[in-house]
């Protein structure tokens, strides 16, 4: 596998990532800037669960 076909896989799960956040976080949003907010938390939320995991593996 190519390193090109490596990024597209790798961009793939990150935008899954998004989509699933998106959707929990819509589902226990209850008012207008909940909902605002949500946008910003599926954004951020996989990067900040990946550095989570980096740095509870010491890396």
């Amino acid at each position: 596998m190519s390193d090109k076909n490596a990024a597209v896989g790798g961009g793939a799960i990150y935008s899954l990532g998004i989509f699933g956040a998106f959707v929990y976080f819509w589902g226990t949003a209850d008012g207008l800037w909940e909902y605002v907010l949500t946008f910003i938390q599926a954004l951020f939320w996989p990067a900040w669960m990946v550095y989570e995991v980096f740095e509870a593996l010491g890396a």
